[in-house]
């Protein structure tokens, strides 16, 4: 057997002590055992790896810097000729349940706790060896049978799949490439706008009601961009079922009008005429999804009605379900796209100078969206220039009893607790550091976590604002740090991070934190959260 023909064996390991380590152990079973073995010393390195080969087993280190062995084997497992690889852990410590479950999730066959018993070592390994070997000989077995069916139907059944395979990947490049093209222009825009405003306020001689207007455009061409990256990212997490719906019972006709107000008060909605009908409609529901879906079609609607046109909008209580509809008498949707206007990044015009503008992906956030509520969603037209229906339906819920006003946290006292930002973005560190002191907060900031640590040893701050993906100690080291020392124990911690997974959230809060926010954070919610940190500490 050739080396080309060996089972292969691919060890990934951060450490080179580790790695020389594991790898010479094998190394001195490999003729014996007839396989070969590989290494990488990182998560991206393991991917070229199996990019370029076929492995019976892979020992995964799971304590990584940058991609873990987690996010490593979730990586490899995505990839259809790498899915079934098996996948040992080596770990350090013993694994407790949740990091199993999660393990196996990944794809873990299974664990090796360091330091690593040569025999148990060997006896895992021995058995995907010899695994990958008889499937080897059995795909060679299924290759001779099927060399004996008839050559014209084989060359027929290839040709034919090549020929879809290959359409298939060009239908997909193509729309990757328009993806793309509109994803830099919708970028563009807004980061145009705002450089020009930022040099337009550095500029002498300006007036103050350009330099306003400069401000206004920054802060709503920011805000543009937010959504934008929202949008990518709550539909990747919504398709890929990582959208954990926090739910409670809602009126869905109050969130619709508390959208509407925001589309009046920006100005959308001045050069149409709306006609809205809107009855107490109650559902369980999440109300930051539920106004994501109600905003995107009111938008979808402005977006694609002319100046003059109308938009009909109506919350109705059938019975056992609620129905929200949105109609406008704008451009229509054609037949051919109809079936397939709710698919990803699906469009009805693609050129870069459209006036709507948008990357393709509302509809299918709002689909998915519903779909995760237990709802449906449906959309109708008579084609080109006859305007566009959009109806989603939602399970009926019993409504809400009343409850009592409950004040703002923190409005009762007038004391501002002190601040320690510990964040390492220059830019964003002074910018918000400046903001809270606008408002009235005393703050100091540290770029690092060792450096945030000292200082909330000697300034012992009220509330600590720690940035997750910190250089030297991350964000969690530094929460567990400042739990584990009596002097500190008592600050509040509020994370700053640009993850929003429920097992983010998870981590976070087991690190010690109190509070977990996803940048970037809108300042009344960063007060909203000091001021109730603030309460609970009286």
């Amino acid at each position: 057997m050739t080396n080309l023909d060996k089972p292969k064996i691919l060890v990934v390991n951060d450490d080179a002590a580790s790695l020389l380590a594991l790898t010479s152990l094998l190394d001195q079973w490999a003729d014996e055992s007839g396989y070969s073995v590989l290494s990488a010393r990182s998560g991206q390195e393991a991917l070229r790896q199996v990019l370029l080969h076929d492995f019976a087993v892979i020992l995964l280190d799971v304590n990584m810097p940058g991609m873990d062995g987690f996010e490593t084997a979730e990586a490899i497992h995505q990839r259809a000729r790498s899915a079934d690889i098996p996948i040992i852990f080596v770990t350090a410590f013993l694994a407790d349940e949740i990091d199993r479950l999660k393990a196996y999730q990944r794809g873990a066959a299974d664990f090796l706790f360091t330091p690593v018993i040569p025999q148990i070592l060997h006896a895992k390994v021995q058995v995907f060896v010899a695994l990958a070997t008889k499937n080897e000989e059995l795909k060679r077995q299924a290759h001779k049978l099927s060399q004996r069916t008839t050559e014209l139907t084989a060359t027929n059944k290839r040709l034919t799949r090549e020929m879809e395979e290959r359409q298939a990947a060009e239908a997909k490049s193509h729309a990757k490439d328009e993806f793309l093209a509109m994803l830099g222009h919708e970028l563009r825009n807004p980061l145009s706008a705002i450089s020009s405003a930022a040099s337009l306020i550095g500029l002498a001689g300006v007036g103050t009601d350009s330099v306003g207007r400069a401000k206004q455009i920054i802060q709503r061409q920011s805000q543009h961009l937010s959504r934008i990256v929202d949008d990518l990212l709550d539909l990747s997490r919504a398709m890929s079922g990582k959208i954990l719906l926090d739910k409670q019972t809602l009126d869905v006709a109050a969130l619709v009008s508390a959208c509407l107000d925001t589309f009046k008060a920006t100005g959308r909605t001045g050069n149409y005429l709306l006609n809205v009908d809107m009855e107490p409609a109650w559902v369980d529901g999440d109300p930051t999804r539920l106004e994501q879906i109600a905003t995107n079609l009111i938008d979808n609607a402005l977006k694609y009605t002319p100046p003059g046109g109308t938009i009909d909008i109506a919350v109705s209580d059938n019975d056992d379900e609620i129905v929200l509809e949105v109609r406008d008498t704008g451009v229509g949707i054609s037949a051919e796209l109809l079936p397939h206007v709710f698919d990803v990044f699906v469009q009805g015009s693609i050129t870069l100078d459209r006036a709507q503008g948008g990357l393709g992906i509302g509809l299918a956030l709002v689909r998915r969206l519903v779909e995760l509520h237990g709802g449906k969603v449906s959309a109708h037209s008579d084609g080109a220039s006859a305007g566009s229906t959009f109806v989603i339906r939602l399970p009926r819920a019993a409504p809400a009893a009343p409850s009592a006003d409950v004040a703002p946290a923190g409005a009762a006292g007038e004391h501002k607790p002190a601040i320690l930002l510990i964040e390492d973005n220059d830019d964003g560190r002074e910018m918000m550091a400046t903001m809270l002191g606008a408002y009235g907060y005393a703050v100091r900031h540290a770029a690092d976590g060792v450096q945030g640590v000292q200082m909330a040893r000697s300034f012992l701050p009220d509330v600590a604002l720690v940035d997750i993906g910190l250089p030297g100690i991350d964000g969690y080291e530094v929460a567990r740090r400042l739990r584990q020392d009596g002097d500190t124990r008592h600050i509040k911690l509020i994370a700053l991070t640009g993850y929003g997974l429920a097992d983010d959230q998870r981590r976070v809060l087991e690190a010690g934190f109190d509070k977990h926010l996803v940048k970037p954070v809108d300042i009344a919610h960063l007060l909203d959260a000091i001021g109730q940190c603030a309460t609970i500490e009286g």
